[in-house]
């Protein structure tokens, strides 16, 4: 069994069933009928937010324990959208499909393979799309409330500006809040919320 299977399993939700907080601040950004990815969206609280704004929502997980319990999250809410199990390292990115790409908390790989995660993210937005990001910074091994053991899969201002140098940067910004996402991320939290736009 994955390490994500094993994290998700049991009948509690472990970055509980309330969307992201960075993604909620963004809903004006957000039309009805828009198409998005939901990228590495586990248990489904981001997907099924997205959808409830009336998006068009694919959401892919690779751990199919996640993705069960997305689904039965969709159902609860009575949100309609589509689920894909996928390996993301491995999977064919669409081309200039999304208007949205939601990629929340993505750090599980590290240096050599964030950048062919990252180029999968802007090949997948159409011109004009907008990729909502957010992740931890180094400091965040100091609060100790969530995110990857392995420093190099953090984010930096500079790494994060130079990786997506190729589109229009309309927010950048590090910043110290509390999380509250199940008992997964909870508590002071180290994060960086980068909002682009595909030329």
């Amino acid at each position: 069994m994955s390490i994500w299977n094993e994290r998700y399993a049991g009948e509690h939700y472990h970055f509980g069933t309330e969307p992201n907080a960075f993604l909620v601040s963004q809903r004006h950004l957000l039309k009805p009928g828009m198409s998005c990815l939901a990228v590495a969206d586990g248990e489904g609280r981001n997907g099924v937010w997205l959808a409830e704004q009336g998006l068009d929502v694919l959401s892919v997980d690779s751990s199919p324990v996640a993705l069960e319990k997305a689904k039965r999250l969709a159902a609860e809410r009575g949100a309609t959208l589509t689920f894909e199990l996928a390996d993301l390292l491995n999977w064919e990115w669409p081309e200039n499909r999304y208007d949205v790409v939601a990629a929340i908390f993505i750090q599980f790989v590290g240096p050599e393979l964030r950048a062919q995660m990252f180029e999968g993210l802007k090949r997948s937005l159409k011109p004009g799309g907008l990729l909502l990001l957010q992740g931890y910074t180094p400091r965040q091994h100091e609060y100790r409330t969530g995110g990857p053991s392995q420093v190099e899969n953090l984010y930096t201002e500079v790494m994060l500006r130079e990786a997506f140098s190729d589109m229009e940067i309309l927010h950048l910004v590090e910043h110290d809040s509390m999380l509250n996402e199940g008992s997964g991320h909870c508590g002071t939290s180290a994060l960086i919320d980068l909002i682009a736009r595909k030329l």
